[in-house]
């Protein structure tokens, strides 16, 4: 009887353990996790290798990929399935050898996907390879000579992807109304001297470590009725810290066929001032893995680094405010020497249209006009990648969530894994990525959940992210901040650009948009219809009613622009007062602007604590009239390197993402 009790009990207890897994996981199924129920909607991840393959192949290649049951694989049958590189004797329909790789020898272990339950990481040692492996490319789709194309693997038709896209393709209509979901990913830690380890530490910070997956953009009725009605019906006559602390924990809102969570303020405020601290500290404590043999272009960014490190401050210039940078002379040393100096090799593998096709249109386009121009590039890239100095991810962060997430699926792992099988064709083919662990290799991403993509399978790539967040993981010394820049024509990208003088800008300040996120509508709670110098409001109607002003006629009429956080810390209205020429209010906690090392934000930018909103009319009615005049000028000062143009001219916003990459790069290298 006493041992029918215990069984009874112990099954108990499992399903309790079970059902309470399933309510708070945010993805899939607990059972579907251990026992491999769970399918995964990506079978293509193996067309990486030949860019195109057959599709009768290409489906085989995806069924020995295996990635419907990675979660339930031993190691070895993790290493098996998902090499692909394991084709020593294997020949395409043409006749062509792939690249040939013996296991254990020349070729990286694959990804022990078992380690990883939820993303698939890679193990601890992979790309392990060793120098000398087969150089063979992938010929892009359409754009190389046959006798290139046949150099090395087959160039076929797209039909595999085509299928992929039909099949994980999300319609607008549900892209309209994804929802937001959640993850926990504890921060890495990092050693003790550095200040932004000690800043973000769990004793410094808090317990509440807990990041969430954002929907892509959501729609302005994402938000909770009982979340906006706790905003905004708080009857305190101040915002503190604690108040927006409430949001943190707010309860999941059930529906048939999702949950949802809300994305609180962050536990521990980052100041501006401190992130200066944190910038200067990584020059010193930052380190890179070293190389793991030598490189002549090593030599090349140690020789580049002393010139701009001794380069001497220039406190005063008659055509240019130097304090708008913070180092005026270093810049423009380092700019130069890019210039004669910088070749950067670009990956030719990988499928369309997640990579080599640009998106140049929306809130993302950063990131597709960086890949369109630099593909164009003759001065920066090389064809010879032993002479580069850095390597470019090809790929859009915007269209893989596009083509890969399964709406309502609140899971990354797809997308994480089809990155992955990226890279690891990557260093079966070519001995680069693993000589630095990817130290020299960059990407430049601008959706929301790039950095929690990229965060371990990418961890040593510089990663230039418009998310660029102090508690989401960005590392100051390795990652830098890219503008978020909002291109509603791709034709004439400098559109709406410029605004009125200062004499006739009459509102204070202007802020308009969506109640996305917590922040606004508690800024709409204190200021709309309080005060007619702030001109705040929810979402502009596109009427055109006689004598209203529009989103941008407003931009352009008012002194100060409120750019209030999103979902994420990031908005792309920070460069449309830069663009209209309306100096910025950035009301982010933690935010990392672009281009920090470069440029002295201060200088031009307003930055206002959250928990500062009720005041926020006194702050900026205390600023003087000339340093608001000095600002303005600032603001059209910078404009230049916030601007796409159809062919990139000097100091432009294409060259600036280049320099803080290029100069990111140098100042990691250290002698010896």
């Amino acid at each position: 009887m006493e041992m029918r009790r215990l069984v009874w009990f112990m099954a108990l207890a499992f399903s309790v353990a079970l059902l309470v897994q399933y309510i708070e996981l945010p993805y899939g199924y607990v059972l579907s996790s251990l026992l491999s129920f769970g399918k995964s909607q990506v079978t293509s991840a193996g067309s990486f290798l030949t860019r195109g393959s057959s599709s009768n192949h290409t489906g085989n290649l995806a069924n020995q990929i295996g990635f419907s049951s990675v979660n339930s694989m031993k190691t070895n049958d993790a290493r098996e399935s998902l090499n692909l590189t394991k084709f020593s004797g294997e020949k395409n329909e043409n006749g062509k050898d792939y690249v040939k790789c013996e296991t254990n020898k020349h070729c990286n272990d694959s990804f022990d996907v078992g380690n990883d339950p939820e993303f698939g990481y890679p193990r601890k040692d992979f790309l392990g390879i060793k120098p000398g492996l087969t150089d063979e490319r992938v010929a892009r789709n359409k754009s190389m000579t046959p006798e290139k194309a046949n150099s090395g693997y087959t160039s076929t038709n797209n039909s595999s992807l085509d299928n992929l896209q039909m099949r994980n393709a999300t319609p607008a209509s549900v892209q309209k109304d994804y929802k937001i979901s959640q993850i926990k990913s504890p921060l890495v830690a990092s050693p003790p001297h550095d200040l932004q380890a000690q800043v973000l530490s769990p004793d410094y910070i808090g317990t509440n470590q807990t990041a969430r997956i954002q929907s892509p953009r959501p729609s302005s009725t994402s938000m909770g009725k009982d979340a906006e009605s706790m905003l905004l019906n708080s009857e305190k006559s101040g915002l503190k810290q604690s108040d927006l602390s409430s949001f943190n924990n707010t309860s999941i809102i059930k529906t048939r066929v999702q949950k949802r969570r809300f994305k609180g303020p962050p536990a521990k405020v980052v100041p501006i001032t401190a992130m200066n601290d944190m910038l200067r500290q990584s020059r010193v404590s930052y380190r890179s893995m070293k190389p793991r043999w030598p490189a002549e272009v090593d030599k090349e960014l140690l020789n580049a680094k002393a010139p701009i490190e001794s380069a001497q401050i220039v406190e005063k210039n008659s055509n240019i405010d130097v304090n708008v940078y913070r180092n005026f002379s270093a810049f423009i040393r380092s700019y130069e020497l890019m210039e004669q100096t910088l070749k950067i090799y670009i990956y030719t593998e990988g499928e369309r249209p997640i990579f080599h096709q640009p998106e140049l249109n929306g809130i993302y386009a950063s990131e597709g006009w960086f890949m369109k121009q630099l593909e164009q590039n003759k001065h920066f890239v090389t064809k010879n990648a032993h002479k580069a100095h850095l390597f470019y991810l090809p790929f859009s962060s915007r269209v893989l969530q596009e083509v890969l997430y399964v709406p309502n699926s609140h899971s990354r792992r797809n997308l994480v894994q089809y990155l992955s099988s990226y890279l690891q064709t990557i260093t079966a083919t070519y001995p680069f990525w693993n000589r630095t662990d990817g130290a020299d290799h960059f990407l430049v991403a601008c959706h929301d959940w790039a950095p929690a993509e990229t965060s371990r399978i990418m961890k040593n790539c510089i990663r230039s992210l418009c998310n660029a967040n102090v508690g989401g993981g960005f590392k100051f010394g390795k990652d830098i901040s890219l503008p978020e820049i909002y291109v509603r024509d791709a034709l004439n990208p400098l559109k709406d650009l410029g605004g009125k003088p200062p004499s006739q800008r009459r509102i204070l300040a202007f802020f308009a948009g969506h109640m996305h996120g917590y922040l606004r509508p508690i800024l709409l709670k204190y200021w709309e219809n309080k005060d007619p110098d702030m001109k705040i409001f929810g979402k502009l109607q596109n009427t055109k009613l006689k004598g209203q002003m529009t989103y941008i006629q407003y931009m352009k009429s008012s002194k100060y622009c409120i750019s209030a956080k999103d979902y994420e810390p990031y908005t792309p209205r920070v460069m449309e007062a830069i663009y209209c020429e309306c100096v910025p209010v950035i009301i982010s906690d933690n935010y990392i602007p672009p281009f920090f090392e470069t440029l002295n934000w201060e200088s031009f930018a307003v930055f206002v604590l959250e928990k500062d909103i009720p005041n926020l009319k006194n702050i900026l009615m205390s600023i003087p009239k000339q340093e608001y005049l000095k600002m303005q000028q600032r603001v059209r000062q910078v404009q230049k390197h916030f601007l796409w143009n159809h062919t990139p001219v000097k100091y432009d916003v294409f060259h600036m993402i280049l320099h803080s990459i290029w100069y990111t790069r140098v100042f990691q290298m250290r002698p010896g």
